[in-house]
């Protein structure tokens, strides 16, 4: 299973997501960021599904890019990767269905191009279609999304920091990986300053945050201790009085 999260706020975007791959019984490490950056022009794509997809989709856009393909507008080269997708679909699907695999890939694009009056974030599909995230719905996941939502939901918005952010996806992933043994460290963050043009990447292992990890469980502790419990008093009182 895959975590990846792209997060849009005023400031900029933040983008992470984990390294684990799991075929079987066999689990690697790779990254599933690609990156691009030349001029004005600098975006991500994050991935969701199958390996295979993934990578020759993303070898069929690099190749586009390598023989000179140029786009002055985000949503531009998103249209121009769903396309590789659905080329993939046209060779692979087939194949990869009779096999019993389902042909999947979601996608994360994010980044300004050179004609973008701000950074975008958009959540591509396997059909080709996409949708953009806007002040509304400042972020995103895909892959194993169930328990790292509820964090973000209560304290991101549209003007939250890209330091907060950070910190609100590190926490949603560490929900997320405590509860799945097929997300894991290391995470790889992708940071983007509105009109920078210039991706910051790093990569993050599991004893660099530990004790964020650690302190975090703690702090949740102490806030469950803290939480008044006169309004459970109705229902504890339909207990039966204890007799020794």
């Amino acid at each position: 299973m895959t975590y990846c999260l792209g997060i849009k706020v005023k400031e900029g975007l933040v983008a992470l997501a984990d390294t684990r791959i799991t075929a079987g019984t066999n689990t690697t490490v790779k990254k599933k960021f690609f990156t691009y950056q030349k001029d004005n022009s600098s975006l991500f794509i994050m991935t969701s599904g199958l390996r295979s997809v993934r990578d020759k989709a993303v070898h069929y856009f690099q190749e586009l890019l390598e023989e000179g393909a140029t786009y002055n507008k985000l949503f531009k080269a998103v249209n121009a990767f769903g396309e590789q997708i659905k080329r993939v679909a046209e060779e692979d699907r087939a194949a990869l269905e009779s096999a019993g695999f389902k042909f999947n890939l979601n996608t994360i694009v994010g980044g300004q191009l050179a004609d973008d009056t701000e950074h975008k974030l958009f959540l591509l599909y396997a059909e080709g279609n996409w949708v953009e995230l806007d002040e509304g719905a400042p972020y995103v996941i895909i892959g194993n999304s169930g328990q790292g939502k509820a964090i973000l939901n209560r304290v991101l918005n549209s003007d939250c920091t890209m330091k907060q952010s950070l910190k609100a996806g590190f926490l949603s992933f560490d929900s997320t990986r405590v509860s799945n043994n097929d997300v894991d460290f290391p995470i790889d963050v992708i940071l983007y300053k509105k009109d920078s043009f210039q991706l910051g990447q790093y990569r993050y292992e599991q004893k660099e945050l530990s004790a964020i990890s650690e302190l975090w469980a703690e702090k949740l502790k102490t806030a469950l201790d803290n939480i008044p419990e006169e309004w459970m008093d109705s229902a504890f009182d339909q207990l039966p009085a204890t007799t020794k």
